[in-house]
């Protein structure tokens, strides 16, 4: 953060464990910059949406930064929830294009003196966003018998089986089915995760597990391998970002892997910047590193 005098200025790395010291001190910033800042707003623990909505109300009416004087840099976020640690991710209000080499460089320095044993890149990502003016509404009509719908409990083993196909499809994040399991009632139980009924068969999942005031973030599509090629994916993913608009969203988020063919699925429904013309739509791109642990296993949070 910068200092005091104005031409000589100094940073530190202030770290919370949980996210009411977190945001009690940075959400001012990240609520400006709310689109971009979802991966930091959004780590709230999986809370129901209704939860995450008070939480921030509250912290929106009594929020004020202890230093006055400060300026948000750079944020180091993770996630530790029942079936263990998220991802880390960096986010900075800074746009990516104006981040010279002599400002970086330091921050991003001070911030892996907290980490070790950093492995090789685990997955390049588009970051894509929708807003209402350029979502793609849609006529087509679904097949009889099937369904686009909020997941039930009694869909439980479908939904842990498709959260499993979907980690299987990573080699570096794979789930037995038990864990599976517990990842599928939770999404169920907090209501986070839709379905593509198929007159009974699941054939698609889409989660989403990141809330703010106005954002929403897209974690999870999967299609099973059988019901691929049928437009299951297109048609979850244009009802669930509808909805989330209808339920007053400005934006929903998502990451899609640079080579991944869903990329068309999500630029028909209006996701910005992936295979329509104007490309310079795209607001950047992210890349997850795998990390073998922390320094501090305490530590949830970091900003300079």
């Amino acid at each position: 953060m910068p200092g005091l005098n104005a031409t000589t200025y100094s940073t530190i790395v202030i770290q919370h464990d949980n996210a009411d010291g977190f945001l009690k001190c940075t959400y001012p910033t990240l609520c400006r910059r709310e689109v971009s800042a979802e991966t930091a707003l959004g780590v709230l623990p999986l809370w129901s949406d209704s939860d995450s909505q008070r939480f921030l109300q509250n912290l929106e009416r009594s929020s004020s930064s202890p230093h006055r004087n400060d300026a948000l840099d750079l944020v180091l976020s993770c996630l530790n929830w029942s079936l263990g640690d998220y991802p880390i991710f960096l986010w900075t209000p800074r746009r990516p294009g104006a981040l010279p080499s002599d400002w970086l460089a330091p921050r991003i320095t001070q911030l892996t003196e907290h980490l070790r044993m950093c492995r090789e890149p685990l997955y390049a990502a588009h970051f894509s966003y929708c807003e209402p003016s350029i979502y793609q509404a849609s006529n087509a009509q679904l097949p009889q018998g099937h369904a686009l719908r909020k997941a039930k409990p009694r869909d439980l083993e479908a939904v842990a089986r498709l959260c499993k196909e979907f980690a299987d499809d990573s080699v570096f994040f794979p789930l037995s089915i038990e864990r599976a399991r517990i990842e599928a009632r939770e999404l169920i139980m907090k209501a986070q995760v839709w379905v593509y009924d198929a007159d009974g068969d699941i054939a698609t999942i889409c989660a989403v597990t990141r809330n703010s005031q106005r954002v929403s973030a897209i974690t999870k599509v999967y299609t099973t391998p059988a019901w691929r090629r049928h437009g299951c994916a297109e048609f979850l993913v244009r009802e669930v970002t509808g909805r989330l608009f209808d339920c007053g969203r400005d934006c929903v988020v998502l990451y899609v892997g640079h080579d991944n063919t869903a990329q068309r699925v999500y630029d028909r429904v209006g996701y910005a910047g992936l295979c329509g013309k104007d490309k310079s739509e795209r607001i950047e791109d992210s890349l997850e590193l795998g990390l073998s642990g922390l320094i501090e296993d305490t530590v949830t949070h970091g900003y300079l």
